[in-house]
């Protein structure tokens, strides 16, 4: 059964969580199936921004119930193996070399929040609501606590951690957890659209390396040769040449088009 909804338009892909029925939450075909997407995408020169949205009502709502039951009769050693394919699916999205906006309406927990936390951009409209409730489970978020983590900080993560509490779109805001909050979700996709347009004026290898700087530079032992060495690979190569030459003398790079606009 597909699970998932793949739309790509003017260098951007979609994908769509489709299991409204049951807030499209997780389980190993939707899993498989995003992972399988996501492997074509990247290898798609045509390909430039890729979307995460949910259908209905929810964003994502973390685990389906019944997976979970089928995990309770899982031994250890089948947990573990269950959690790696989930974990390597955040790291895949974490590290992918294209940007990622996710587009939140409804409900965002557990694992949908973990996918909130890898995106680079993320719109949610008013009746968002985000949370890592693992802990009233007697579990914990552990696969998805390092992105978490990473992008909100300790302080905060301790607290969603520890409380399971849903916390609003204005207090996910705060929190650094998303970019932008809309006073209507009928504007959502307007919102999406704008970011959409900001990220395609970035050349494409250039978007890439933000991407890395950005998520790995403050951890490097020896950050002022890497990022020495980046920024000559970039200057140097086609893409930064043709974008250099271009700003200088005025024109557009050869990555623009319509899509693209200055003002967005």
């Amino acid at each position: 059964m597909q699970k998932l909804t793949v739309n790509q338009a003017g260098g951007v892909v979609t994908l769509m969580l489709s299991r409204p029925e049951i807030h499209n939450a997780f389980d190993d075909e939707l899993i498989t199936q995003i992972s399988n997407a996501l492997e074509v995408i990247r290898d798609d020169a045509s390909a430039r921004v890729l979307v995460l949205a949910g259908a209905g009502r929810s964003f994502c709502a973390g685990a389906d119930l019944n997976w979970m039951r089928s995990m309770v009769e899982y031994s250890e050693e089948s947990n573990r193996q269950d959690s790696i394919r989930l974990a390597q699916l955040y790291e895949c999205i974490d590290e992918f070399p294209k940007p990622v906006v996710a587009r939140v309406q409804g409900a965002a927990i557990g694992g949908g929040c973990g996918l909130v936390a890898t995106a680079d951009i993320v719109v949610a409209g008013p009746r968002a609501r985000f949370a890592l409730s693992e802990v009233r489970l007697g579990l914990a978020p552990a696969v998805i606590s390092p992105f978490v983590t990473r992008k909100i900080g300790t302080s905060r993560a301790r607290e969603m951690f520890l409380t399971g509490r849903r916390i609003r779109p204005d207090e996910a805001l705060r929190y650094g957890l998303i970019h932008e909050v809309v006073s209507d979700e009928a504007l959502l996709d307007d919102a999406v659209t704008k970011w959409v347009k900001m990220l395609l004026l970035g050349g494409p290898d250039a978007l890439a390396a933000c991407k890395v700087l950005a998520r790995e530079a403050d951890q490097w032992d020896a950050p002022r040769a890497r990022t020495a060495a980046m920024i000559a690979r970039l200057r140097t190569g086609n893409e930064g040449q043709s974008g250099m030459r271009a700003f200088l003398n005025k024109a557009a790079p050869p990555w623009h088009s319509d899509e693209g606009e200055e003002s967005a």
